[in-house]
Protein backbone atom coordinates (compact mmCIF):
# COMPACT_ATOMS: atom_id res chain seq x y z
CA UNK A 1 0.00 0.00 0.00
CA UNK A 2 2.74 2.49 0.93
CA UNK A 3 4.57 2.22 -2.43
CA UNK A 4 1.30 2.91 -4.24
CA UNK A 5 0.65 6.06 -2.18
CA UNK A 6 4.22 7.26 -2.60
CA UNK A 7 4.10 6.51 -6.33
CA UNK A 8 0.94 8.60 -6.57
CA UNK A 9 2.58 11.40 -4.57
CA UNK A 10 5.59 11.36 -6.92
CA UNK A 11 3.29 11.51 -9.93
CA UNK A 12 1.38 14.50 -8.56
CA UNK A 13 4.61 16.29 -7.67
CA UNK A 14 6.03 15.61 -11.13
CA UNK A 15 2.85 16.94 -12.75
CA UNK A 16 2.89 20.12 -10.67
CA UNK A 17 6.59 20.65 -11.26
CA UNK A 18 6.17 20.21 -15.00
CA UNK A 19 3.46 22.87 -14.96
CA UNK A 20 5.67 25.25 -13.00
CA UNK A 21 8.53 24.66 -15.42
CA UNK A 22 6.22 25.51 -18.32
CA UNK A 23 5.18 28.74 -16.62
CA UNK A 24 8.81 29.73 -16.02
CA UNK A 25 9.63 29.03 -19.67
CA UNK A 26 6.66 31.15 -20.78
CA UNK A 27 7.71 33.97 -18.48
CA UNK A 28 11.29 33.77 -19.78
CA UNK A 29 10.04 34.05 -23.37
CA UNK A 30 8.02 37.16 -22.52
CA UNK A 31 10.98 38.69 -20.67
CA UNK A 32 13.35 37.89 -23.54
CA UNK A 33 11.06 39.48 -26.10
CA UNK A 34 10.71 42.57 -23.91
CA UNK A 35 14.44 43.06 -23.54
CA UNK A 36 14.88 43.81 -27.23
CA UNK A 37 12.59 46.83 -26.95
CA UNK A 38 14.99 48.64 -24.59
CA UNK A 39 18.14 50.47 -25.58
CA UNK A 40 21.44 48.69 -24.95
CA UNK A 41 22.88 49.73 -21.60
CA UNK A 42 19.56 51.02 -20.26
CA UNK A 43 18.48 50.21 -16.74
CA UNK A 44 15.38 48.48 -18.10
CA UNK A 45 17.46 46.22 -20.33
CA UNK A 46 19.78 45.36 -17.45
CA UNK A 47 16.80 44.59 -15.22
CA UNK A 48 15.31 42.37 -17.95
CA UNK A 49 18.60 40.56 -18.38
CA UNK A 50 18.83 39.96 -14.64
CA UNK A 51 15.24 38.72 -14.62
CA UNK A 52 16.15 36.23 -17.35
CA UNK A 53 19.13 35.06 -15.31
CA UNK A 54 16.90 34.54 -12.27
CA UNK A 55 14.38 32.65 -14.41
CA UNK A 56 17.17 30.44 -15.74
CA UNK A 57 18.19 29.55 -12.19
CA UNK A 58 14.57 28.73 -11.34
CA UNK A 59 14.17 26.62 -14.49
CA UNK A 60 17.30 24.64 -13.63
CA UNK A 61 16.03 23.99 -10.09
CA UNK A 62 12.67 22.86 -11.45
CA UNK A 63 14.34 20.58 -13.98
CA UNK A 64 16.49 18.99 -11.26
CA UNK A 65 13.47 18.48 -9.00
CA UNK A 66 11.51 17.00 -11.91
CA UNK A 67 14.33 14.52 -12.50
CA UNK A 68 14.25 13.59 -8.81
CA UNK A 69 10.50 13.05 -8.90
CA UNK A 70 10.78 10.89 -12.01
CA UNK A 71 13.61 8.90 -10.42
CA UNK A 72 11.52 8.45 -7.28
CA UNK A 73 8.55 7.38 -9.34
CA UNK A 74 10.60 4.78 -11.19
CA UNK A 75 12.25 3.54 -8.01
CA UNK A 76 8.89 3.15 -6.26
CA UNK A 77 7.64 1.11 -9.19
CA UNK A 78 10.79 -1.06 -9.12
CA UNK A 79 10.45 -1.46 -5.37
CA UNK A 80 6.87 -2.68 -5.74
CA UNK A 81 7.90 -5.08 -8.51
CA UNK A 82 10.75 -6.47 -6.40
CA UNK A 83 8.35 -6.90 -3.48
CA UNK A 84 6.06 -8.96 -5.74
CA UNK A 85 9.07 -11.07 -6.71
CA UNK A 86 9.83 -11.55 -2.99
CA UNK A 87 6.27 -12.67 -2.37
CA UNK A 88 6.56 -15.26 -5.12
CA UNK A 89 9.89 -16.45 -3.69
CA UNK A 90 8.34 -16.74 -0.24
CA UNK A 91 5.38 -18.69 -1.61
CA UNK A 92 7.73 -21.22 -3.21
CA UNK A 93 9.97 -21.43 -0.13
CA UNK A 94 13.01 -19.78 -1.75
CA UNK A 95 14.43 -18.26 1.44
CA UNK A 96 17.66 -16.89 -0.10
CA UNK A 97 15.83 -15.31 -3.04
CA UNK A 98 13.23 -13.88 -0.64
CA UNK A 99 15.92 -12.32 1.56
CA UNK A 100 17.69 -10.88 -1.48
CA UNK A 101 14.48 -9.33 -2.80
CA UNK A 102 13.70 -7.93 0.67
CA UNK A 103 17.07 -6.16 0.76
CA UNK A 104 16.64 -4.87 -2.80
CA UNK A 105 13.09 -3.68 -2.12
CA UNK A 106 14.21 -1.77 0.96
CA UNK A 107 17.18 -0.28 -0.90
CA UNK A 108 15.11 0.86 -3.89
CA UNK A 109 12.30 2.12 -1.64
CA UNK A 110 14.78 4.10 0.45
CA UNK A 111 16.37 5.52 -2.68
CA UNK A 112 12.94 6.52 -3.94
CA UNK A 113 12.11 8.32 -0.69
CA UNK A 114 15.46 10.13 -0.80
CA UNK A 115 14.82 11.19 -4.40
CA UNK A 116 11.38 12.45 -3.39
CA UNK A 117 12.84 14.38 -0.45
CA UNK A 118 15.57 15.91 -2.62
CA UNK A 119 13.03 16.95 -5.23
CA UNK A 120 10.86 18.56 -2.56
CA UNK A 121 13.88 20.40 -1.14
CA UNK A 122 14.70 21.76 -4.59
CA UNK A 123 11.06 22.82 -5.03
CA UNK A 124 11.13 24.69 -1.71
CA UNK A 125 14.30 26.50 -2.84
CA UNK A 126 12.72 27.37 -6.20
CA UNK A 127 9.55 28.60 -4.50
CA UNK A 128 11.63 30.82 -2.22
CA UNK A 129 13.36 32.30 -5.28
CA UNK A 130 10.01 32.85 -6.99
CA UNK A 131 8.59 34.69 -3.99
CA UNK A 132 11.74 36.80 -3.66
CA UNK A 133 11.57 37.64 -7.35
CA UNK A 134 7.93 38.70 -7.06
CA UNK A 135 8.71 40.88 -4.04
CA UNK A 136 11.61 42.54 -5.88
CA UNK A 137 9.50 43.06 -8.98
CA UNK A 138 6.75 44.63 -6.89
CA UNK A 139 9.29 46.92 -5.24
CA UNK A 140 10.54 48.02 -8.67
CA UNK A 141 6.97 48.68 -9.84
CA UNK A 142 6.20 50.75 -6.73
CA UNK A 143 9.43 52.69 -7.29
CA UNK A 144 8.51 53.33 -10.94
CA UNK A 145 4.97 54.31 -9.97
CA UNK A 146 6.24 56.82 -7.41
CA UNK A 147 8.31 58.50 -10.14
CA UNK A 148 5.32 58.62 -12.51
CA UNK A 149 2.91 60.06 -9.95
CA UNK A 150 5.39 62.64 -8.66
CA UNK A 151 6.06 64.02 -12.13
CA UNK A 152 9.80 63.49 -11.70
CA UNK A 153 11.54 61.79 -14.59
CA UNK A 154 13.33 58.64 -13.42
CA UNK A 155 17.04 58.43 -14.21
CA UNK A 156 17.64 56.73 -17.54
CA UNK A 157 20.95 55.06 -16.84
CA UNK A 158 23.42 55.42 -14.06
CA UNK A 159 25.67 53.14 -12.11
CA UNK A 160 23.70 53.56 -8.84
CA UNK A 161 20.45 52.63 -10.62
CA UNK A 162 22.08 49.60 -12.21
CA UNK A 163 23.49 48.58 -8.83
CA UNK A 164 20.07 49.05 -7.20
CA UNK A 165 18.44 46.92 -9.90
CA UNK A 166 21.04 44.20 -9.32
CA UNK A 167 20.40 44.41 -5.60
CA UNK A 168 16.63 44.14 -6.11
CA UNK A 169 17.02 41.12 -8.37
CA UNK A 170 19.35 39.40 -5.87
CA UNK A 171 22.13 39.03 -8.44
CA UNK A 172 25.62 40.35 -7.80
CA UNK A 173 26.19 43.35 -10.09
CA UNK A 174 28.93 43.34 -12.68
CA UNK A 175 31.17 46.28 -11.94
Amino acid sequence: MAPAILTNASSVLALGTGNRLGRVVDRARVAASGISTFAPGSTEREAGTMQLQALQIRANLLLKSLRCFYAGLGLFAVSALIAVGGSVASYYGQKLFFELTAVLAVATGTSAVLALCLGCTLMVHETRLAVQSLAKEAELRVHEHSFRTSGVTPPTHSAPCALRTCELQGIPPKL
